[in-house]
């Protein structure tokens, strides 16, 4: 029998394809036997990542360097698509900063990016998962479109979740429900991943006490390794959650579970 888990014939892209989780994702995809797309804003980022993963004998990709944001690229995109069987809106622009220093700029910026931009890919890459055998949509949320980030955990340190990127995550999960209701008599299932604390490896070198404060936070008192969130990917992207659809999977050590 077919194990269910794989991917192979199956064409996936990845929006952020060249950040920390989602070179991850991409890794996971490329493992279970998948054609990956990479997506983002700087193709020369795109191309190290590409051949990286070469180097690893993983070397079933292709670029497609435009930005989410820029709805007439995302159309062109996907109009000359072939074949798409994933989409994973991953990328979102983010400006950091606390309550006091947000604008109304910032919100408009991470609504665009992480909620509207999702959307127009979703729409835009439709016509091409109405003929995949095993359509799936993937959001990346984050735990904190569920819950607040913990004014204890950042204190002082200027290392705060911004205020519009909670929301605008929150916003997505919402999107993700209502797509995948209206969507799901066509067999094109909408799912959202929500991670936890996933810090950058230098991050981690540079803030070791704040990232000790983020594992202590979690039930499984550690930060999330980039590796982790592959097996969720792989499962929603897969017929192994062939009747999964309008679910949020949080991947974050427990956090939200308190």
């Amino acid at each position: 029998m077919r194990d269910p888990f794989r991917l192979d014939g199956r064409v996936a892209f990845i929006s952020g394809a060249a950040g920390h989780l989602g070179q991850a994702m991409t890794r996971a995809l490329l493992n279970a036997g998948a054609h990956v797309i990479l997506n983002g804003r700087n193709g020369e980022r795109l191309a190290a990542v590409k051949a990286t993963l070469a180097d690893e004998g993983l070397a079933r990709t292709s670029i497609a360097a435009f930005d989410m944001s820029d709805t007439v690229a995302v159309k062109a995109f996907f109009a000359g698509t072939r074949q798409l069987d994933v989409l994973i809106n991953n990328a979102i622009t983010v400006s950091m900063g606390t309550i006091d220093g947000s604008t109304a700029d910032d919100f408009a910026k991470a609504y665009d990016s992480g909620v509207r931009a999702a959307f127009e890919a979703m729409r835009a890459a439709y016509p091409r998962l109405q003929t995949s055998k095993g359509a799936s949509i993937i959001n990346i949320a984050s735990m904190y479109g569920t819950v607040s980030p913990d004014p204890a955990i950042y204190g002082d340190s200027g290392l705060n979740s911004p205020p519009a990127y909670g929301p605008a995550k929150a916003a997505l999960i919402q999107l993700t429900r209502h797509m995948a209701c209206h969507w799901g008599a066509e067999n094109i299932r909408v799912n959202a991943i929500a991670p936890g604390p996933f810090p950058r490896d230098e991050f981690q070198k540079a803030q070791p006490a704040f990232v000790q404060r983020l594992a202590a936070k979690a039930p499984l008192k550690r930060i999330g390794q980039a590796n982790e969130i592959g097996g969720a990917v792989t499962f929603l992207a897969s017929d192994a959650a062939s009747y999964v659809t309008g679910a949020v999977l949080p991947v974050d050590g427990g956090w939200t579970a308190w």
